[in-house]
C-alpha cells in the first residue's frame, strides 16, 4: 500500500513555525552604555554646549519642506558634520531659495540634496545608500516625508485611505529600515526620529481625517516596535508628535476659521511655530542629551492633549 504526501495547509503548518526572539542589550554593551565625561568640555558653557551637541551624518528625509529644514538648521547649529537632504523633485525646487540660504550659511558643511519616493523600496534603498556612502555613514534619520487628507470618512475612497498608509507609515518603515541596516553595519548605533502628530493621539476637531490619524498612530507604535528591537545595536527610535503648526499646510483665509478653533481648544491659545519642535529633536538626536531615551513620543502641542 502506497502513501502519498500531501503538503501541509497554511494554518497546520502554524503549528512547525519558529519565531524569531529580539535580544535586548546588556549593561556592558558599548552602543548602550552611560557615556563617559567629555574631556573637552572642562567648562560649564564648554558642558552645556557638549551636552546638547550632535555630531556626526545626519539624514532628513522630507527636509526640503518647512519642518524639515528648519530642524536640518537646528542639527547644524548643534555640530552636524554632514547632511543628506532627501524629498521628491518637486518640494527640492520649490524650496530652491530656503535651500540656497542654508548651503550660504553653512559653506564648510558637506550639504548634500537626492530626490527619493517614500513609498519606493528601491527608490528608499537608492536614495538613502547613496547618501551614506557620500557622508562616510548615518549616525541620525529624521523622517518628515508626509501627506493630509481631509475627508469626510463615508467618502474616503479605499485608494486615497492606503496613499496616506504608504506615505506616512510605510514611507516611515521603509526609511528606518534602510537607515538602520546602514547604522548596524558600521557598528556605532545612531538615532531615528519619527515625525507623528497629536492626530496619533486623539480624533481631529473639526475636520475628518481618520486615514491620516490612523497613519500618524502606527508611526507611534511602530517608534515602540523599533525601539525595543534595535536597542541592543545602539539605535534609538524616537518620534515627534507636533500639534498644529503655524505652516503653510494650515496657512490661508479660507482656513482661519479652523485655525481659530484649534487655537481655542488650546490651552496655549495659539498655533505651534515650527522654531519649537526643534528642541525636541536636537535632544532626541543627541547621543549624550539622549542617551537613555528611546521608545519615547514627545508631545509638542502647547497643551492640546491635557484636554
Amino acid at each position: 500500500m502506497s502513501h502519498s504526501t500531501q503538503p501541509l495547509s497554511d494554518r497546520a503548518a502554524l503549528a512547525f513555525r519558529q519565531i524569531p526572539t529580539m535580544t535586548f542589550a546588556t549593561a556592558s554593551n558599548p552602543l548602550t552604555a552611560p557615556l563617559p565625561v567629555d574631556p573637552n568640555a572642562s567648562t560649564p558653557a564648554l558642558r552645556a554646549a557638549s551636552r546638547f551637541a550632535v555630531p556626526g551624518r545626519a539624514i532628513i528625509t522630507g527636509g526640503a519642506g518647512s519642518l524639515g529644514l528648519t530642524v536640518a538648521r537646528a542639527l547644524l547649529e548643534h555640530g552636524l558634520a554632514s547632511l543628506s537632504i532627501l524629498d521628491l523633485a518637486a518640494t527640492l525646487e520649490t524650496s530652491a531659495a530656503a535651500i540656497n540660504q542654508l548651503t550660504a550659511d553653512y559653506p564648510d558643511t558637506t550639504i548634500l540634496f537626492y530626490t527619493v519616493d517614500v513609498t519606493s523600496p528601491t527608490s528608499v534603498d537608492e536614495a538613502i545608500t547613496t547618501a551614506a556612502t557620500a557622508m562616510g555613514g548615518i549616525d541620525h534619520l529624521c523622517c518628515f516625508a508626509g501627506i493630509v487628507g481631509c475627508v469626510p470618512t463615508t467618502a474616503v475612497t479605499a485608494d486615497q485611505f492606503t496613499k496616506l498608509l504608504d506615505v506616512n507609515l510605510t514611507g516611515s518603515f521603509l526609511c528606518a529600515q534602510a537607515a538602520a541596516k546602514h547604522m548596524i553595519a558600521q557598528g556605532t548605533g545612531g538615532s531615528i526620529v519619527f515625525t507623528a502628530s497629536i492626530s496619533a493621539h486623539a480624533t481631529n476637531f473639526p475636520q475628518p481625517q481618520v486615514s491620516y490619524n490612523v497613519s500618524k498612530a502606527g508611526v507611534v507604535h511602530m517608534t515602540k516596535n523599533l525601539a525595543a528591537e534595535w536597542a541592543v545595536h545602539g539605535i534609538r527610535v524616537n518620534s515627534v508628535s507636533p500639534g498644529y503648526m503655524d505652516t503653510v499646510l494650515n496657512a490661508g483665509e479660507g482656513l482661519r476659521p479652523l485655525r481659530e478653533i484649534w487655537a481655542q481648544r488650546c490651552p496655549m491659545g495659539r498655533m505651534g511655530d515650527v522654531e519649537e519642535i526643534t528642541g525636541p529633536f536636537v535632544l532626541l538626536c543627541s547621543p549624550r542629551g539622549g542617551r537613555y531615551i528611546t521608545g519615547v513620543d514627545l508631545v509638542v502641542d502647547g497643551g492640546a492633549m491635557t484636554l
